[in-house]
Protein backbone atom coordinates (compact mmCIF):
# COMPACT_ATOMS: atom_id res chain seq x y z
CA UNK A 1 0.00 0.00 0.00
CA UNK A 2 2.83 2.40 0.77
CA UNK A 3 4.31 1.95 -2.69
CA UNK A 4 1.85 4.51 -4.08
CA UNK A 5 3.24 7.23 -1.86
CA UNK A 6 6.07 8.74 -3.89
CA UNK A 7 9.22 10.16 -2.25
CA UNK A 8 9.38 13.35 -4.30
CA UNK A 9 7.72 15.41 -6.99
CA UNK A 10 8.77 15.59 -10.62
CA UNK A 11 8.09 17.98 -13.50
CA UNK A 12 4.98 16.00 -14.41
CA UNK A 13 3.56 16.05 -10.87
CA UNK A 14 0.08 17.59 -10.80
CA UNK A 15 -1.57 19.44 -7.91
CA UNK A 16 -4.65 18.01 -6.20
CA UNK A 17 -6.60 20.29 -3.90
CA UNK A 18 -8.91 18.98 -1.15
CA UNK A 19 -11.85 21.30 -0.47
CA UNK A 20 -14.78 21.32 1.90
CA UNK A 21 -18.15 22.75 0.92
CA UNK A 22 -17.52 25.61 3.29
CA UNK A 23 -14.05 26.35 1.92
CA UNK A 24 -14.86 26.12 -1.79
CA UNK A 25 -16.03 29.70 -2.28
CA UNK A 26 -12.97 31.30 -0.71
CA UNK A 27 -10.56 29.10 -2.68
CA UNK A 28 -12.45 29.63 -5.94
CA UNK A 29 -12.35 33.41 -5.58
CA UNK A 30 -8.55 33.32 -5.72
CA UNK A 31 -8.36 31.39 -8.97
CA UNK A 32 -8.02 32.77 -12.51
CA UNK A 33 -11.29 33.68 -14.21
CA UNK A 34 -10.89 30.90 -16.77
CA UNK A 35 -10.51 28.26 -14.07
CA UNK A 36 -13.48 29.68 -12.17
CA UNK A 37 -15.68 29.41 -15.24
CA UNK A 38 -14.63 25.82 -15.85
CA UNK A 39 -15.20 24.68 -12.27
CA UNK A 40 -18.58 26.40 -12.07
CA UNK A 41 -19.62 24.83 -15.39
CA UNK A 42 -19.00 21.35 -13.93
CA UNK A 43 -21.29 22.15 -10.95
CA UNK A 44 -18.55 21.02 -8.57
CA UNK A 45 -19.80 21.70 -5.03
CA UNK A 46 -17.01 19.99 -3.01
CA UNK A 47 -19.38 17.34 -1.70
CA UNK A 48 -17.50 14.48 -0.06
CA UNK A 49 -16.11 12.18 -2.74
CA UNK A 50 -16.80 14.61 -5.58
CA UNK A 51 -13.94 14.98 -8.08
CA UNK A 52 -13.31 17.77 -10.57
CA UNK A 53 -10.54 17.61 -13.18
CA UNK A 54 -9.43 21.08 -14.26
CA UNK A 55 -7.57 21.60 -17.56
CA UNK A 56 -4.40 23.63 -17.69
CA UNK A 57 -3.55 26.37 -20.15
CA UNK A 58 -2.38 23.78 -22.69
CA UNK A 59 -5.64 21.84 -22.53
CA UNK A 60 -4.10 18.92 -20.64
CA UNK A 61 -5.01 18.07 -17.08
CA UNK A 62 -3.74 20.85 -14.86
CA UNK A 63 -5.26 20.23 -11.45
CA UNK A 64 -7.68 17.97 -9.62
CA UNK A 65 -10.14 19.03 -6.93
CA UNK A 66 -11.55 16.58 -4.37
CA UNK A 67 -14.46 17.23 -2.06
CA UNK A 68 -13.76 16.17 1.54
CA UNK A 69 -15.90 16.09 4.68
CA UNK A 70 -13.00 17.71 6.54
CA UNK A 71 -9.38 18.27 5.66
CA UNK A 72 -8.23 15.87 8.40
CA UNK A 73 -10.59 12.99 7.49
CA UNK A 74 -8.42 10.17 6.10
CA UNK A 75 -11.27 8.39 4.33
CA UNK A 76 -11.98 11.44 2.17
CA UNK A 77 -8.65 10.83 0.43
CA UNK A 78 -9.09 7.08 -0.08
CA UNK A 79 -10.85 7.31 -3.43
CA UNK A 80 -8.00 9.29 -5.02
CA UNK A 81 -5.78 6.31 -5.99
CA UNK A 82 -8.49 4.85 -8.23
CA UNK A 83 -10.44 7.95 -9.27
CA UNK A 84 -7.54 10.12 -10.37
CA UNK A 85 -6.03 9.47 -13.81
CA UNK A 86 -2.85 7.47 -13.47
CA UNK A 87 0.07 9.75 -12.71
CA UNK A 88 1.86 11.52 -9.86
CA UNK A 89 0.15 14.14 -7.71
CA UNK A 90 0.96 16.44 -4.80
CA UNK A 91 -1.33 18.15 -2.34
CA UNK A 92 -1.74 21.87 -3.00
CA UNK A 93 -1.58 23.78 -0.78
CA UNK A 94 0.81 21.84 1.43
CA UNK A 95 -1.22 20.72 4.46
CA UNK A 96 -0.33 20.98 8.13
CA UNK A 97 0.86 17.89 10.01
CA UNK A 98 -2.57 16.61 11.02
CA UNK A 99 -4.00 17.00 7.53
CA UNK A 100 -0.85 15.58 5.94
CA UNK A 101 -1.06 12.44 8.06
CA UNK A 102 -4.75 12.02 7.25
CA UNK A 103 -4.14 12.39 3.52
CA UNK A 104 -1.19 9.99 3.41
CA UNK A 105 -3.01 7.40 5.51
CA UNK A 106 -6.22 7.60 3.54
CA UNK A 107 -4.44 7.50 0.18
CA UNK A 108 -2.40 4.45 1.16
CA UNK A 109 -5.42 2.56 2.49
CA UNK A 110 -7.28 3.38 -0.71
CA UNK A 111 -4.99 0.91 -2.46
CA UNK A 112 -5.67 -2.01 -0.07
CA UNK A 113 -6.80 -5.21 -1.77
CA UNK A 114 -6.82 -8.75 -0.39
CA UNK A 115 -5.22 -10.55 -3.30
CA UNK A 116 -4.19 -13.92 -1.92
CA UNK A 117 -6.68 -15.91 -3.98
CA UNK A 118 -7.71 -13.58 -6.79
CA UNK A 119 -5.59 -11.42 -9.06
CA UNK A 120 -6.69 -7.81 -8.94
CA UNK A 121 -4.74 -5.68 -11.38
CA UNK A 122 -5.62 -2.07 -10.65
CA UNK A 123 -3.81 1.00 -11.95
CA UNK A 124 -3.32 3.47 -9.12
CA UNK A 125 -2.33 7.10 -9.10
CA UNK A 126 0.65 8.10 -6.93
CA UNK A 127 0.76 10.79 -4.29
CA UNK A 128 3.93 12.55 -3.19
CA UNK A 129 4.41 12.30 0.56
CA UNK A 130 3.17 15.59 2.06
CA UNK A 131 6.10 17.43 3.58
CA UNK A 132 4.61 17.57 7.07
CA UNK A 133 3.53 13.92 7.20
CA UNK A 134 4.98 11.67 9.89
CA UNK A 135 6.29 8.94 7.60
CA UNK A 136 7.23 6.57 10.41
CA UNK A 137 3.80 6.79 12.01
CA UNK A 138 1.83 6.44 8.78
CA UNK A 139 3.98 3.54 7.61
CA UNK A 140 3.49 1.73 10.94
CA UNK A 141 -0.27 2.28 10.86
CA UNK A 142 -0.72 1.23 7.24
CA UNK A 143 1.34 -1.92 7.75
CA UNK A 144 -0.46 -2.72 11.02
CA UNK A 145 -3.87 -2.29 9.42
CA UNK A 146 -2.78 -4.44 6.48
CA UNK A 147 -1.62 -7.20 8.84
CA UNK A 148 -4.94 -7.13 10.68
CA UNK A 149 -7.08 -7.12 7.54
CA UNK A 150 -5.10 -9.86 5.81
CA UNK A 151 -5.29 -12.16 8.83
CA UNK A 152 -9.04 -11.73 9.18
CA UNK A 153 -9.65 -12.16 5.46
CA UNK A 154 -7.71 -15.43 5.28
CA UNK A 155 -10.05 -18.43 5.63
CA UNK A 156 -9.57 -20.89 8.45
CA UNK A 157 -8.45 -23.63 6.08
CA UNK A 158 -5.25 -21.67 5.50
CA UNK A 159 -5.09 -19.90 8.86
CA UNK A 160 -5.62 -22.40 11.64
CA UNK A 161 -4.32 -22.02 15.20
CA UNK A 162 -0.73 -22.96 14.28
CA UNK A 163 -0.65 -20.59 11.31
CA UNK A 164 -2.11 -17.70 13.31
CA UNK A 165 0.44 -17.97 16.10
CA UNK A 166 3.23 -18.42 13.55
CA UNK A 167 2.23 -15.12 11.95
CA UNK A 168 2.37 -13.53 15.39
CA UNK A 169 5.74 -15.12 16.09
CA UNK A 170 7.10 -13.76 12.81
CA UNK A 171 5.91 -10.26 13.67
CA UNK A 172 7.66 -10.49 17.04
CA UNK A 173 10.88 -11.79 15.49
CA UNK A 174 10.84 -9.06 12.85
CA UNK A 175 11.20 -6.50 15.62
CA UNK A 176 13.51 -8.46 17.89
CA UNK A 177 10.83 -9.77 20.24
CA UNK A 178 10.97 -13.12 22.03
CA UNK A 179 8.10 -15.53 21.41
CA UNK A 180 6.94 -18.67 23.14
CA UNK A 181 4.27 -21.02 21.75
CA UNK A 182 2.33 -23.57 23.79
CA UNK A 183 0.76 -26.36 21.74
CA UNK A 184 -1.96 -28.82 22.69
CA UNK A 185 -1.61 -30.58 26.05
CA UNK A 186 1.41 -28.42 26.94
CA UNK A 187 -1.22 -25.85 27.85
CA UNK A 188 -2.49 -28.08 30.65
CA UNK A 189 1.02 -28.33 32.07
CA UNK A 190 1.60 -24.58 31.78
CA UNK A 191 -1.75 -23.58 33.30
CA UNK A 192 -4.08 -22.76 30.41
CA UNK A 193 -6.79 -25.39 30.86
CA UNK A 194 -9.67 -23.38 29.41
CA UNK A 195 -7.77 -22.68 26.18
CA UNK A 196 -7.05 -26.37 25.80
CA UNK A 197 -10.61 -27.48 26.58
CA UNK A 198 -12.21 -25.14 24.06
CA UNK A 199 -9.85 -26.13 21.25
CA UNK A 200 -9.21 -29.82 21.89
CA UNK A 201 -11.92 -31.16 19.51
CA UNK A 202 -10.44 -29.56 16.39
CA UNK A 203 -8.15 -31.35 13.96
CA UNK A 204 -5.49 -28.71 14.62
CA UNK A 205 -4.70 -28.49 18.35
CA UNK A 206 -5.08 -25.28 20.33
CA UNK A 207 -2.08 -22.98 20.43
CA UNK A 208 -1.08 -20.09 22.65
CA UNK A 209 1.30 -17.32 21.56
CA UNK A 210 3.11 -15.37 24.26
CA UNK A 211 5.68 -12.81 23.13
CA UNK A 212 7.52 -9.93 24.72
CA UNK A 213 9.40 -6.96 23.30
CA UNK A 214 11.17 -3.89 24.59
CA UNK A 215 13.24 -2.79 27.53
CA UNK A 216 12.32 -4.63 30.72
CA UNK A 217 12.69 -1.37 32.64
CA UNK A 218 9.97 0.35 30.63
CA UNK A 219 6.28 0.36 31.69
CA UNK A 220 4.53 -2.94 31.03
CA UNK A 221 1.68 -2.91 28.51
CA UNK A 222 -0.04 -6.19 27.73
CA UNK A 223 -2.35 -6.92 24.80
CA UNK A 224 -4.59 -9.99 24.69
CA UNK A 225 -6.47 -11.03 21.56
CA UNK A 226 -9.20 -13.61 21.06
CA UNK A 227 -7.95 -16.04 18.41
CA UNK A 228 -10.92 -18.27 17.59
CA UNK A 229 -9.96 -18.95 13.99
CA UNK A 230 -13.39 -20.43 13.26
CA UNK A 231 -16.42 -20.71 15.49
CA UNK A 232 -18.96 -23.38 14.60
CA UNK A 233 -20.62 -22.82 17.96
CA UNK A 234 -19.46 -26.23 19.15
CA UNK A 235 -22.21 -28.62 20.19
CA UNK A 236 -24.52 -25.61 20.51
CA UNK A 237 -24.11 -25.36 16.76
CA UNK A 238 -24.64 -22.05 15.01
CA UNK A 239 -27.14 -21.85 12.14
CA UNK A 240 -25.61 -21.46 8.69
CA UNK A 241 -26.33 -17.74 8.42
CA UNK A 242 -24.54 -17.05 11.71
CA UNK A 243 -21.61 -19.28 10.81
CA UNK A 244 -20.91 -17.62 7.47
CA UNK A 245 -18.54 -14.92 8.77
CA UNK A 246 -16.92 -16.96 11.52
CA UNK A 247 -13.50 -16.90 9.90
CA UNK A 248 -13.37 -13.39 11.39
CA UNK A 249 -13.72 -14.68 14.96
CA UNK A 250 -9.97 -14.24 15.41
CA UNK A 251 -10.40 -10.51 14.72
CA UNK A 252 -9.32 -9.60 18.25
CA UNK A 253 -6.05 -11.47 17.79
CA UNK A 254 -5.52 -9.83 14.41
CA UNK A 255 -6.15 -6.42 15.95
CA UNK A 256 -3.64 -6.79 18.77
CA UNK A 257 -1.02 -8.17 16.37
CA UNK A 258 -1.54 -5.13 14.12
CA UNK A 259 -1.26 -2.80 17.11
CA UNK A 260 1.83 -4.65 18.34
CA UNK A 261 3.50 -4.27 14.95
CA UNK A 262 2.87 -0.53 14.94
CA UNK A 263 4.12 -0.12 18.52
CA UNK A 264 7.31 -2.03 17.78
CA UNK A 265 7.88 -0.30 14.42
CA UNK A 266 7.62 3.06 16.19
CA UNK A 267 9.92 1.81 18.95
CA UNK A 268 7.70 3.21 21.69
CA UNK A 269 9.40 3.14 25.10
CA UNK A 270 7.30 0.44 26.71
CA UNK A 271 7.63 -3.22 27.65
CA UNK A 272 5.15 -5.01 25.43
CA UNK A 273 3.61 -8.42 26.01
CA UNK A 274 1.14 -10.04 23.62
CA UNK A 275 -0.96 -13.10 24.41
CA UNK A 276 -3.02 -14.83 21.72
CA UNK A 277 -4.94 -18.00 22.60
CA UNK A 278 -5.69 -19.60 19.21
CA UNK A 279 -8.32 -22.31 18.88
CA UNK A 280 -11.00 -23.65 16.58
CA UNK A 281 -14.37 -24.20 18.25
CA UNK A 282 -15.30 -27.50 16.63
CA UNK A 283 -17.51 -30.53 17.10
CA UNK A 284 -15.87 -33.84 17.92
CA UNK A 285 -16.01 -36.79 20.31
CA UNK A 286 -14.03 -34.83 22.89
CA UNK A 287 -15.73 -31.46 22.42
CA UNK A 288 -16.80 -29.62 25.54
CA UNK A 289 -20.48 -30.08 26.30
CA UNK A 290 -23.21 -27.86 27.72
CA UNK A 291 -23.13 -27.96 31.53
CA UNK A 292 -19.53 -29.22 31.62
CA UNK A 293 -17.52 -27.45 34.31
CA UNK A 294 -14.17 -26.00 33.25
CA UNK A 295 -11.25 -25.19 35.47
CA UNK A 296 -9.38 -21.99 34.75
CA UNK A 297 -5.89 -20.71 35.37
CA UNK A 298 -7.24 -18.40 38.08
CA UNK A 299 -8.72 -21.35 39.96
CA UNK A 300 -12.33 -20.37 39.31
CA UNK A 301 -14.67 -23.03 37.97
CA UNK A 302 -16.92 -22.18 35.04
CA UNK A 303 -20.14 -23.94 34.07
CA UNK A 304 -20.57 -24.03 30.30
CA UNK A 305 -24.06 -22.71 29.80
CA UNK A 306 -23.43 -22.47 26.06
CA UNK A 307 -20.53 -23.84 24.01
CA UNK A 308 -20.95 -20.92 21.59
CA UNK A 309 -19.68 -18.51 24.27
CA UNK A 310 -16.17 -19.88 23.94
CA UNK A 311 -14.23 -16.68 23.34
CA UNK A 312 -14.56 -15.53 26.94
CA UNK A 313 -13.35 -18.93 28.12
CA UNK A 314 -10.03 -18.76 26.29
CA UNK A 315 -9.62 -15.10 27.23
CA UNK A 316 -10.07 -15.96 30.90
CA UNK A 317 -6.80 -17.89 31.04
CA UNK A 318 -4.90 -15.34 28.96
CA UNK A 319 -6.15 -12.43 31.06
CA UNK A 320 -5.19 -14.23 34.24
CA UNK A 321 -1.66 -14.81 32.93
CA UNK A 322 -1.41 -11.17 31.87
CA UNK A 323 -2.69 -9.93 35.21
CA UNK A 324 -0.11 -11.94 37.15
CA UNK A 325 2.58 -9.52 35.97
CA UNK A 326 0.63 -6.47 37.15
CA UNK A 327 1.02 -4.47 33.93
CA UNK A 328 0.56 -0.72 33.90
CA UNK A 329 -2.11 -1.26 31.24
CA UNK A 330 -3.94 -4.40 30.10
CA UNK A 331 -6.09 -4.34 26.96
CA UNK A 332 -7.98 -7.21 25.41
CA UNK A 333 -9.78 -7.24 22.07
CA UNK A 334 -12.34 -9.73 20.86
CA UNK A 335 -15.14 -10.27 18.39
CA UNK A 336 -17.09 -11.28 21.44
CA UNK A 337 -20.82 -10.56 21.24
CA UNK A 338 -23.57 -9.87 18.77
CA UNK A 339 -25.16 -7.79 21.52
CA UNK A 340 -22.47 -5.12 21.09
CA UNK A 341 -23.33 -4.91 17.40
CA UNK A 342 -27.03 -4.60 18.14
CA UNK A 343 -26.27 -1.74 20.53
CA UNK A 344 -23.64 0.12 18.50
CA UNK A 345 -23.74 -1.19 14.94
CA UNK A 346 -20.91 -2.82 13.07
CA UNK A 347 -18.42 0.06 12.81
CA UNK A 348 -18.28 1.28 16.42
CA UNK A 349 -16.44 -0.95 18.90
CA UNK A 350 -17.70 -1.18 22.44
CA UNK A 351 -15.28 -0.22 25.20
CA UNK A 352 -15.48 -1.52 28.74
CA UNK A 353 -12.98 -0.32 31.32
CA UNK A 354 -12.45 -0.62 35.06
CA UNK A 355 -10.64 2.72 35.24
CA UNK A 356 -12.38 5.99 34.31
CA UNK A 357 -9.12 7.77 33.57
CA UNK A 358 -7.94 5.08 31.18
CA UNK A 359 -11.36 4.97 29.51
CA UNK A 360 -11.25 8.73 28.95
CA UNK A 361 -7.76 8.44 27.46
CA UNK A 362 -8.86 5.75 25.01
CA UNK A 363 -11.99 7.61 23.95
CA UNK A 364 -10.07 10.86 23.47
CA UNK A 365 -7.38 9.12 21.42
CA UNK A 366 -10.01 7.51 19.19
CA UNK A 367 -11.79 10.80 18.56
CA UNK A 368 -8.50 12.55 17.81
CA UNK A 369 -7.68 10.17 14.96
CA UNK A 370 -11.29 9.59 13.82
CA UNK A 371 -11.24 5.97 15.00
CA UNK A 372 -13.95 6.15 17.67
CA UNK A 373 -15.08 3.73 20.35
CA UNK A 374 -18.12 3.98 22.62
CA UNK A 375 -17.99 3.15 26.30
CA UNK A 376 -20.55 0.76 27.79
CA UNK A 377 -20.86 0.18 31.55
CA UNK A 378 -19.55 -2.64 33.69
CA UNK A 379 -22.89 -2.59 35.47
CA UNK A 380 -22.18 -4.67 38.57
CA UNK A 381 -25.79 -5.66 39.42
CA UNK A 382 -25.82 -7.69 36.20
CA UNK A 383 -22.99 -9.89 37.51
CA UNK A 384 -25.61 -11.82 39.47
CA UNK A 385 -26.98 -13.08 36.13
CA UNK A 386 -23.81 -15.16 35.69
CA UNK A 387 -24.28 -17.16 38.86
CA UNK A 388 -24.16 -20.96 38.62
CA UNK A 389 -25.59 -23.49 41.05
CA UNK A 390 -22.64 -25.86 40.55
CA UNK A 391 -19.63 -23.66 39.70
CA UNK A 392 -18.14 -20.30 40.64
CA UNK A 393 -19.57 -18.68 37.50
CA UNK A 394 -21.49 -19.50 34.31
CA UNK A 395 -20.20 -18.40 30.94
CA UNK A 396 -23.65 -17.10 29.90
CA UNK A 397 -26.86 -15.83 31.44
CA UNK A 398 -30.31 -17.37 31.14
CA UNK A 399 -31.73 -14.53 29.04
CA UNK A 400 -30.70 -12.53 25.98
CA UNK A 401 -30.43 -9.13 27.64
CA UNK A 402 -27.27 -7.04 28.11
CA UNK A 403 -25.11 -9.69 26.46
CA UNK A 404 -22.13 -7.42 25.82
CA UNK A 405 -22.14 -6.20 29.43
CA UNK A 406 -22.41 -9.64 31.01
CA UNK A 407 -19.63 -10.93 28.75
CA UNK A 408 -17.40 -8.07 29.91
CA UNK A 409 -18.36 -8.75 33.54
CA UNK A 410 -17.33 -12.37 33.03
CA UNK A 411 -13.89 -11.26 31.82
CA UNK A 412 -13.57 -8.80 34.69
CA UNK A 413 -13.58 -11.73 37.13
CA UNK A 414 -10.13 -12.69 35.78
CA UNK A 415 -8.49 -9.28 36.23
CA UNK A 416 -7.41 -7.73 39.52
CA UNK A 417 -9.30 -4.55 40.44
CA UNK A 418 -5.96 -2.75 40.74
CA UNK A 419 -4.92 -3.55 37.17
CA UNK A 420 -6.02 -0.85 34.69
CA UNK A 421 -7.93 -2.96 32.16
CA UNK A 422 -9.86 -2.22 29.00
CA UNK A 423 -11.94 -4.66 26.97
CA UNK A 424 -12.82 -3.94 23.32
CA UNK A 425 -15.73 -5.79 21.74
CA UNK A 426 -15.38 -5.30 18.00
CA UNK A 427 -16.99 -6.49 14.78
CA UNK A 428 -13.66 -6.74 12.96
CA UNK A 429 -15.43 -6.67 9.59
CA UNK A 430 -16.67 -4.11 7.08
CA UNK A 431 -20.13 -5.19 5.97
CA UNK A 432 -20.13 -2.88 2.94
CA UNK A 433 -17.48 -1.18 0.82
CA UNK A 434 -16.41 2.42 1.20
CA UNK A 435 -13.26 4.13 -0.12
CA UNK A 436 -10.30 2.67 1.78
CA UNK A 437 -12.58 0.24 3.63
CA UNK A 438 -13.56 -2.67 1.38
CA UNK A 439 -15.87 -5.44 2.51
CA UNK A 440 -13.86 -7.77 4.74
CA UNK A 441 -11.57 -7.67 7.72
CA UNK A 442 -11.14 -4.34 9.48
CA UNK A 443 -8.85 -3.00 12.19
CA UNK A 444 -11.38 -0.99 14.17
CA UNK A 445 -9.67 0.76 17.12
CA UNK A 446 -6.11 0.07 15.90
CA UNK A 447 -5.35 3.73 15.25
CA UNK A 448 -7.02 4.70 18.52
CA UNK A 449 -4.84 2.31 20.52
CA UNK A 450 -1.63 3.34 18.77
CA UNK A 451 -2.54 6.98 19.43
CA UNK A 452 -3.21 6.16 23.08
CA UNK A 453 0.12 4.42 23.52
CA UNK A 454 1.98 7.11 21.57
CA UNK A 455 0.56 9.75 23.90
CA UNK A 456 1.40 7.76 27.04
CA UNK A 457 4.85 6.70 25.88
CA UNK A 458 5.98 9.24 23.24
CA UNK A 459 8.83 8.55 20.87
CA UNK A 460 12.08 10.27 21.74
Amino acid sequence: MLSNLAPSASKSTLPVTPLTRKGLGSWLSRQPAKAQRWIKSTHFAANEGELCLVPGSDGALGRALIGVSSLDDPWSYSLLPTRLPKGRYRLDPEPDAEQANAAALGFALGTYRFGRYKKQEVAYANLVWPTAADKALISALVEGIGICRDLINTPADDLGPPELVEEGQNIAKRHGGKARILRGEKQLIEGFPSVYTVGRAASKPPHLLDFTWGNEEHPKVTLVGKGVIFDSGGLDLKPAASMKLMKKDMGGAALVLGVAHAVMALNLPLRLRVLVPAVENSIGPNAMRPLDVLRTRKGLTVEVGNTDAEGRLILSDALTAADEEHPKLLIDAATLTGAARVALGTALPALFCNNDGVADEILAAGLAVKDPLWRLPLHQPYAKLLESPVADINNVTNDSYAGAITAALFLERFVSPTTPWAHIDTMGWNVDSKPGRPVGGEAFALRALVELLSRRYPRS
